[in-house]
């Protein structure tokens, strides 16, 4: 580009936090995005380098630089180029470092009772969630 700048939906897919184009532009409108720390609704917003992005993935909340706005969508290690993790390093003694496994109870049922009603999915569920 020549004024320096790409569509945010296309920077989150070519530094590859989103698996196509369409979920990027999806997140980007769902308003879970700050860019230098104002939120955004619109996946076509430009950034620039030097920019920082702020958003959750999964558990965890990801702040990183762009360091690069990329030609095309190419191979992790190239895509791991265009920007910086500014998120501090995990030590091997905190407790988000290895977070605990949460137990799911596993519910069992009679072979050969069929299908659970609505009834008993709905009370599986809330046993699962707790």
């Amino acid at each position: 580009m020549s004024d320096g700048s790409r569509r945010i939906d296309k920077w989150l897919w070519f530094a590859r936090f989103f698996k196509s184009r369409t979920l990027a532009t999806r997140f980007c409108q769902s308003g879970k995005l700050r860019i230098n720390g104002t939120l955004t609704h619109k996946a076509h917003q430009k950034v620039f380098v030097g920019d920082v992005l702020t958003f959750a993935k999964g558990p965890h909340v990801r702040v990183v630089r762009i360091e690069a706005l990329g030609d095309r969508r190419g191979p992790a290690r190239e895509a791991q180029m265009l920007y910086e993790d500014l998120n501090p390093p995990e030590t091997a003694g905190s407790p988000s470092a290895n977070p605990a496994p949460r137990r799911v109870p596993i519910a069992r049922r009679e072979p050969g009772s069929g299908r659970p009603t609505k009834a008993e999915r709905r009370a599986t569920d809330r046993l699962r969630n707790g």
